[in-house]
């Protein structure tokens, strides 16, 4: 009988060996407890996100106790409160610093206050209405309201806040750490994308879903985002900590400038884009039926991220149209597409993604399909017949396998990952490519 095998999934920082959540120090002092929602697929009615989102919270440790930056939504309260139990007890919290109300960042408020009573609510001074709507609660809910340049101490950990209304709610502010330069930015400078590895220097490639963020999010409030940048661009900035997305800590003024630009502003000399020339890049994209298909890519990203020199990105194209993918794969060096066969064909999707690289060059760059199937299992040749076409080399025999993965097969997965990685990287193991036009299909089992 076929089992399920437990999911894969990339390096996980904020999970601990033992599948729990666990925080992850990002500086001195200072921790992120917030939580992982990689399965969503639309946001607010209105934003797509191929990978998800993260609600990211933080608690800052000084001498004098301990305040917590943010919140997350109420589904994700025990998430969030077991990460936060690992790096502070409830007595030692003095403050309760709330950037922004939304309750995807303020859902596990009530739960947190509840535990914790003693601490100071500080809100921005466009903000007491909303509290009072949010909570609802029948006490007088006691809040402290900050402007910019106001600041709280922590015995060797200054909080500064900057009130920074309109990004994207009237009752915005950033707040800045700054004895650790850390700006706990809320949605400024936040996209939604979902990597458990949350570092901007680790996770996939997220460009898209920053432009796509600031287009829905922020463009409408352009004269208010060139006022908060008046703010934070005097800032010194070693990380840049949204409230949805990647932590920034490589170049985080290269984001900041970006914002400039996209807002109309002067334009400050940037550094170059994160992608180096050290780096070979690998997207693969997928859809998936009943999950197996998904499970393949996650194994395959795991084994290809294995291999040094290779930068790995998964996206989900349940939750994006093509079109912001194609720039993406135009600088990219690698792409993997996943399927299952539904009625003997690889699905819409996928074939859409393929029709939009018809009007960028894809000579030279590597591909590679895989997918699961019930029956006949066409879509992967088929997938692989229109790479040839576009021009892509493809060293890595496609990869296919029946229904449910078993352990052993998403062992295969990973072992396919690292073997298309390696001929990525140009450290093959020795396993022969494929000539022009030739048809090769593996089945899993295969691989031992």
């Amino acid at each position: 009988m076929t089992t399920l095998a437990p999911r894969d999934s990339l390096a996980q920082p904020g999970v601990g060996q033992d599948g729990a959540p666990a925080p992850v120090c990002i500086a001195k002092g200072v921790h992120w407890v917030g939580a992982l929602d990689p399965q969503l697929r639309r946001f607010d009615l209105i934003l797509r996100t191929a990978n998800g989102t993260t609600y990211n919270a933080f608690a800052v440790r000084g001498r004098d106790g301990v305040a917590v930056v943010d919140t997350v939504k109420a589904e994700l309260t025990d998430e969030f409160l077991a990460r936060l139990e690992q790096v502070a007890r409830y007595d030692e919290i003095r403050v309760i610093v709330l950037n922004h109300l939304e309750p995807d960042h303020t859902g596990a408020l009530p739960e947190l206050m509840r535990r914790a009573p003693w601490a100071r609510l500080v809100i921005s001074k466009r903000a007491p209405a909303m509290l009072k709507a949010l909570l609802k609660a029948d006490e007088e809910v006691r809040y402290e309201t900050v402007d910019t340049g106001d600041e709280i101490d922590l015995g060797g950990r200054r909080l500064r806040f900057l009130h920074t209304p309109f990004l994207h709610w009237p009752d915005t502010q950033c707040t800045y750490l700054v004895d650790q330069q850390v700006l706990f930015s809320g949605d400024v400078f936040g996209c939604h994308h979902c990597d458990p590895r949350l570092f901007n220097d680790r996770v996939g490639d997220f460009r898209f879903a920053f432009e796509y963020y600031y287009a829905h999010i922020m463009r409408p409030f352009k004269a208010h985002v060139l006022e908060a940048l008046e703010l934070i661009e005097p800032l010194q900035i070693k990380h840049i900590a949204p409230a949805h997305g990647p932590i920034l800590r490589e170049r985080p003024h290269h984001y900041i400038a970006r914002y400039r630009e996209l807002s109309g502003g002067r334009v400050e000399p940037g550094p170059a884009p994160l992608d180096s020339a050290r780096l070979r890049t690998l997207l693969i994209f997928y859809l998936s039926a009943y999950g197996s298909t998904a499970r393949m890519a996650e194994a395959i990203a795991t084994g290809a991220e294995a291999v040094p020199g290779v930068r790995v990105s998964l996206y989900d194209l349940e939750g994006g149209e093509p079109e912001p993918f194609v720039d993406l794969i135009e600088t990219a060096d690698a792409i993997a597409l996943g399927s299952p066969t539904i009625n003997g064909d690889a699905v819409k999707p996928i074939w859409d993604l393929l029709s939009s690289l018809a009007v960028v060059s894809l000579r030279g760059k590597v591909g590679a399909a895989f997918g699961s199937y019930g029956w006949s299992g066409e879509a992967v040749p088929m997938i692989e017949e229109r790479m040839r076409g576009l021009k892509l080399r493809l060293p890595v025999a496609g990869l296919r396998l029946k229904l449910i993965p078993t352990d052993a097969e998403l062992t295969g997965c990973r072992d396919f990952g690292r073997r298309l990685a390696r001929a990525l990287a140009g450290t093959t193991d020795g396993q022969p490519g494929k000539a022009a036009g030739e048809r090769v299909v593996i089945d899993v089992a295969d691989l031992g």
